[in-house]
């Protein structure tokens, strides 16, 4: 298989040349409508953000609105200039009603053991909806719905009004059909012995460890079920699909989607938000970052909501230093404590912290750091990641390669086709108490991903055709310019 493609941020609130490229269509554009509705998790608005900027810049006749809850909407609105003509609409939520926090409006704030609830409590944004698009539509001009796959449901909404809806596909195309395949069988009924075969996709073997947690806990393994095989379902009844994904680079993922839901699933991706304006903290990441070599940090996040087990902690840290690379590490607590709590020093071995900073080997960041301008700097040569799918796009973007550490949803599937391009290799799998990594499987992958060896000069190089597939899908005549305008045509927006 060949490997992929190369992206551009898109930034909502400038209209600079970092923008992709979308060559004007000389047909009549009309002014309709279209309605932008991401789920209420960070990693789910930045593409709809994305989206919103390229529609508003290149077609700025169309009225788009983005509606999420209140708090929501706050963090959405800063993403774009105060004279810019993009809309917003607040539906009301109130998550006490669900045993939620009160004011908890996004995943961020919540422990995984809260997500279902959360996604549950979700569904009672639909009554708002429903008024708010019974409120908009008008015969002489077209509406349309792109929503996220957690709000699926507004697919009957859509249709209700003659409404065309979209599903925007926020993961990587084949991590959400091998996930949608799960959901729609459940492990046990596709599960033999330690593997999960899978009936739409027989070339795809899975391993119990592939699965998330949740599919293991009996007490909420069916309120997961109910609720994810219901947004598959509905997922049938969309007009289109648009993924966050290049077709030179998913399309094995995209024509599983195609095969199984057969719609149009045009690809616009890669779909990123812009880097955040720097603070003096971030300039010293950033500076101590200049003070090496290109190509010779390790960065290490597992993202915003993610984190490892303690034990699993200790052997990370143990192994980057027996890797004697230098190392860039987002940490937070470990599971079991408040992610966005107090890092206590025994959570790592005697001295790390204090012996990394005097070496010039290690920098330790807690609570947030810049991860777009990290993996943008020259110095940065590879990403032990958790594999979300923004955070894979946007080392990709700049032709990292990742370290693959999965940790929940389709983030095991990532790390699947990242290693059948031979851009990453996974490390260890899963947050579990059982799942295990030793310091000499850190040092070895590490070793292997960033030295000289072949097998490592072949990952960088792969990881740079990739960025270059990516780079060309938003040039003129490129396969997401394509999809994007297909998209609109098959909307009703460009005639």
């Amino acid at each position: 298989m060949n490997p992929i493609p190369s992206p551009h941020f898109l930034n909502a609130a400038s209209s600079s040349s970092t923008t992709p490229l979308i060559p004007m269509v000389t047909k009549k554009v009309l002014s309709p409508h279209i309605v932008l509705f991401p789920f209420l998790a960070q990693g789910h608005i930045n593409p709809f953000i994305s989206l919103a900027s390229v529609l508003h810049r290149h077609y700025p006749n169309l009225t788009i609105t983005l509606v999420s809850t209140p708090r929501t909407l706050e963090s959405i609105r800063a993403s774009f200039l105060p004279s810019s003509s993009i809309h917003f609409h607040a539906l009301p939520f109130s998550p006490e009603s669900f045993n939620l926090p009160p004011h908890t409006e996004a995943l961020t704030s919540l422990r995984f053991d809260q997500f279902i609830s959360f996604y549950n409590a979700s569904l009672s944004l639909l009554p708002a909806f429903d008024s708010f698009i019974a409120s908009i539509v008008d015969t002489s001009r077209p509406v349309t719905i792109v929503a996220d796959f957690f709000f699926a449901w507004s697919v009957e909404v859509a249709h209700k009004y003659n409404a065309f809806h979209s599903i925007l596909i926020s993961s990587g195309s084949f991590g959400t059909a091998v996930f949608f395949s799960i959901c729609t069988h459940l492990p046990e009924n596709i599960r033999k012995g330690d593997e999960l075969f899978l009936p739409e996709y027989p070339e795809v073997v899975l391993h119990k460890t592939q699965l998330p947690k949740y599919w293991f806990d009996d007490s909420v393994s069916k309120q997961w079920a109910d609720f994810l095989q219901g947004q598959v379902r509905l997922c049938y009844k969309t007009d289109a699909m648009l993924a966050n994904s290049v077709e030179e680079v998913e399309f094995i993922g995209l024509g599983m989607l195609r095969k199984t839901f057969k719609m149009p699933v045009w690809p616009v991706g890669p779909l990123l938000g812009a880097p955040d304006a720097m603070s003096e903290k971030d300039r010293g990441i950033m500076n101590w970052l200049d003070t090496h070599k290109e190509g010779s940090v390790l960065f290490v996040s597992f993202g915003s909501q993610n984190t490892i087990q303690a034990k699993q902690m200790m052997e990370l840290a143990l192994g980057l230093e027996a890797a004697g690379r230098p190392f860039m590490w987002l940490i937070r607590p470990p599971v079991g404590y408040d992610v966005k709590g107090e890092f206590k020093p025994e959570w790592l071995p005697e001295g790390f912290e204090e012996r990394m900073r005097q070496e010039g080997k290690g920098l330790l960041i807690y609570g947030w750091a810049p991860q777009v301008s990290i993996l943008a700097h020259k110095s940065t040569g590879a990403f032990l990641s958790h594999c979300g799918w923004n955070s894979t796009l946007e080392a990709l973007v700049h032709g990292v390669p990742i370290i693959g550490w999965p940790l929940s949803g389709e983030q095991f599937y990532n790390v699947m086709m990242l290693e059948k391009w031979r851009a990453s290799v996974e490390m260890a799998r899963g947050n579990y108490e059982y799942s295990h990594v030793d310091r000499e499987r850190v040092r070895e992958v590490i070793e292997t991903v960033m030295g000289e060896s072949e097998k490592g000069k072949e990952i960088r190089k792969n990881a740079g055709v990739v960025k270059d597939l990516m780079d060309n899908a938003w040039k003129e005549g490129g396969s997401s310019v394509d999809g994007f305008h297909e998209f609109l045509k098959k909307a009703g927006v460009l005639v």
